[in-house]
């Protein structure tokens, strides 16, 4: 038998397989090795992550704050896109995935890579040679989830669904044993730390005392040196005064506070005397390793005899002030244990949290448990702050929970545990400095550092994950398989909730929602395509939807008649009052006396888009379109002279500390009331504004529309070439469109349709909806048509939006 290139004879007999890091004796074993299946699932992963490598490229050189989106936005010209994998930080690099190899080289061909005005650094994916490690040699950290098999008969066996909560919690809760090593071992250190840090504290926080700990979580730990500051002045001071140079308590040959001073010594300098400690004076400690440049700079460490792994700091005092709040909310109500402990599972399991390796665009625990807690602190009545035992069972909590994020304006409000309310996220467009929070599409301050959003490391795929997995919880929810027992021993419940099922990877709003006749594109809101005047204007708006829904009514516009050269006139608005039977007795739809003319005129003047005449009204239709569309104006900058009163950051107030001497409220005092602000609601009794417009599309401007830009490029000199996908580029694009079927002798309208659109908020993400209904299309285009306008009017419409300012 002829070895293969994973396969090594040894010396002394036998065989080794490189690929699997393992000896076998002889060559029967080696067969049965290659056919067995570690072998083979080995061979296929290798295989697969050469594939990714062989059809990725590796980019960099983009601004900072990019996302996934807008790089799948540059690179899909080229092919299909699998995937991106940006950088935890948001800034270095991505890796941007093809479907195949012919669109890796299309994108390696081009000559120079253009986004948002920055010159990108495309290259081939650098090649690693595939490493298997043994899961005995792997993060303990990384098994610490109980499976879904092991968890279904133990679940099952409950009678209610708050029964198996309160099971799923002693299974994942620490042991006493558990407990009380964790305690031991803050003890040793306390004990061991004081011999070096007179005064110091060592305290506990994270998940071991947070009341949400689970098996193997890691022992967090915060040094608190400020006594020990204190005492190392009062002695210098003594020193001084006797002239004796420094105290014989602090010339101790167990101290180390003469070769330091921590007042003006660097957390690094501070982080190394903390690991020399650990390293020589704490027995059963190992693995000792200073981390100065994270976050929250720590020293790692590993207990040796349990595998305990912990982190000390030495600046992370609001972390135990966060421990201290959960473990006040959880001595509130008992139900908000389970509660936390089923959605930390269920988001690990629909991969919405729980990244192994750290980082990534997923949530933490932390930020689960404060989106747990904010739910109790909002729903009617509240259960946070309130110590009363309501009658609701925690399973109908948990399906409240989802019902509520299912509902929730993710992209207009702001989360603030801290005033258990949401605050309207134009309030923050004017915080200044390091007191502005990152803003992103899902935001959740932190209750003591407010200038932290804990959510922060998202993008906009993973906060539609959460939004499209909490609808699907929730319709999940109001079934009896989840709320009753199954009397045939099939799984229910949570155990059913658990399960990977196979959802729909559309965005939400953007798929036709009402037959094939009338289908909606739903444009999201998002702070990063604004422009800085946008912004500014929101800030002093009172309802920043109505502001932001004129912008993006103009932008469409422009997409529609300057991009695609589409006709578009008003139409006249139905009366919000629905239909009224006439004297016949028949339903017939009233129109108001306020024609659509006059919000579309004012909607195109807030961005000097004149609307378009139907062209079908006079003039042949050619030289109608000509006049209409030649020389039409796209976006121009808003008027800067326009005084914009933008309110005060709220970031100073939510900061204010009691004063001092001042009695500090109760928690159940301290509730916010519903009020109007509660959340940026839209009023029903008031009707939001609509607009509505008759189009006519006069090219099938979707057809070979790929090809046609890819000739353009070609054919435009270098310094004059547009960036791909750019409002110019399109233009011409739909411009050459139109000429090849003028050569080819194709006129007459292609179809025609409605558009109206309204915007949505409040009670869902904050959106404009845009509803397209066919009016004449012989041909059967319009499915085509609308398919293509899915993508590209929401990716040009932020275009414009980017130029409005």
């Amino acid at each position: 038998m002829e070895l293969d290139a994973d396969t090594q004879a040894l010396a002394k007999g036998g065989f080794h397989c490189l690929l699997c890091d393992i000896n076998v004796p002889n060559q029967a074993s080696l067969e049965d090795h290659l056919k067995g299946r570690k072998h083979q699932k080995l061979r296929s992963v290798r295989d697969t992550r050469k594939t990714q490598e062989q059809h990725s490229v590796f980019v960099s050189g983009f601004q900072r704050g990019t996302t996934e989106l807008q790089l799948i936005d540059h690179f899909q010209r080229f092919g299909p896109v699998a995937s991106v994998i940006m950088d935890k930080d948001q800034g270095v690099y991505a890796i941007v995935q093809f479907n195949n190899t012919e669109s890796l080289q299309v994108a390696l061909a081009e000559p120079q890579h253009c986004m948002a005005g920055q010159r990108l650094r495309v290259k081939p994916r650098e090649t690693k040679e595939f490493k298997y490690i043994p899961k005995k040699k792997q993060d303990p950290s990384k098994q610490q989830l109980i499976s879904l098999e092991e968890l279904t008969p133990a679940l099952c066996q409950a009678d209610t669904v708050g029964e198996q909560m309160q099971r799923l919690v002693e299974l994942f809760e620490l042991s006493e044993s558990e407990r009380r090593l964790r305690e031991l071992l803050v003890s040793l250190l306390q004990e061991i730390f004081s011999e070096f840090f007179p005064e110091c504290k060592v305290l506990p926080f994270g998940s071991s005392v947070n009341s949400f700990d689970i098996h193997s979580c890691d022992l967090d730990l915060f040094l608190d040196l400020e006594n020990t500051k204190t005492f190392q002045a009062k002695a210098k001071s003594t020193a001084a005064q006797a002239g004796e140079g420094l105290s014989e308590d602090a010339q101790s040959e167990d101290s180390i506070l003469s070769d330091i001073d921590l007042e003006s010594a660097t957390s690094t300098e501070v982080l190394e005397l903390v690991a020399t400690v650990l390293q020589k004076c704490v027995p059963g400690v190992h693995k000792v390793q200073a981390v100065p440049s994270a976050r929250r700079p720590v020293v790692k460490f590993i207990h040796k005899e349990s595998g305990l792994q912990g982190d000390i700091s030495i600046n992370n005092r609001l972390a135990v002030r966060n421990t201290r709040f959960l473990q006040l909310c959880c001595s509130l109500d008992e139900r908000l244990r389970p509660l936390v402990y089923a959605v930390r599972y269920w988001a690990k399991q629909k991969q919405l949290a729980g990244n192994p390796c750290g980082g990534g665009p997923l949530l933490n625990n932390y930020a689960l448990t404060l989106l747990v807690i904010f739910f109790l602190q909002n729903r009617q009545p509240p259960v946070l702050p309130s110590v009363n035992h309501l009658k609701s069972l925690a399973g109908t909590l948990l399906s409240e929970f989802y019902n509520f994020y299912g509902q929730f304006d993710f992209a207009g409000a702001v989360i603030s545990p801290r005033h258990g309310r949401a605050l309207p996220i134009t309030d923050f467009l004017n915080s200044a400095g390091d007191r502005n929070p990152r803003l992103g599409p899902l935001n959740i301050l932190d209750p003591f550092e407010l200038c932290h959003n804990v959510a922060g490391n998202l993008n906009e795929r993973t906060e539609q994950r959460l939004r499209r997995q909490c609808q699907e919880a929730a319709k999940y929810c109001r079934s009896l398989q989840y709320q009753r027992k199954s009397t045939k021993g099939k799984v229910w419940g949570l155990v059913r909730l658990f399960h990977q099922q196979g959802g729909s990877a559309a965005s939400h709003g953007q798929s036709g929602e009402a037959g094939a006749d009338r289908m909606i594109i739903g444009i999201p809101f998002k702070l990063s395509a604004l422009s800085g005047d946008t912004r500014k204007q929101l800030q002093g708006s009172g309802d920043f939807r109505q502001l932001w829904f004129s912008e993006v009514c103009g932008a469409m516009l422009c997409v529609l008649e300057n991009v695609l050269q589409i006709s578009c006139s008003p139409v006249k608005r139905v009366s919000e009052e629905g239909t009224k039977p006439n004297a016949s007795g028949e339903q017939s739809s009233h129109l108001s006396e306020t024609s659509f003319n006059e919000i579309a005129e004012q909607e195109s003047a807030n961005l000097d888009v004149p609307c378009v005449k139907d062209p079908l009204k006079g003039g042949t239709e050619n030289e109608t379109k000509s006049q209409e569309l030649k020389g039409k104006p796209c976006l121009q900058e808003a008027n800067n002279n326009e005084d914009v009163h933008s309110k005060d950051s709220p970031i100073a107030s939510l900061q204010d500390e009691p004063q001092s001497g001042v009695k500090r409220p109760r928690l159940s005092e301290e509730t916010p009331q519903p009020s109007s602000s509660k959340k940026q609601k839209l009023d029903p009794a008031h009707p939001q504004p609509a607009v509505g417009w008759q189009c006519t599309l006069w090219h099938k401007v979707w057809a070979g529309r790929r090809k046609v830009r890819r000739d353009l490029l070609k054919v435009l000199k270098e310094d004059s070439r547009p960036d791909g996908g750019s409002i110019e580029l399109e233009s011409k694009v739909t411009e050459a469109i139109a000429q090849q079927e003028k050569e080819a002798k194709v006129s007459g309208a292609v179809l025609e349709f409605t558009l109206h659109a309204e915007v949505v908020g409040g009670t869902e993400d904050t959106r404009t909806l845009a509803k397209f209904t066919p009016l004449v299309d012989g041909s059967n285009l319009f499915q085509d048509f609308f398919h293509f306008l899915e993508s590209f009017l929401p990716r040009m419409t932020g275009k414009f939006l980017e130029k409005s300012g």
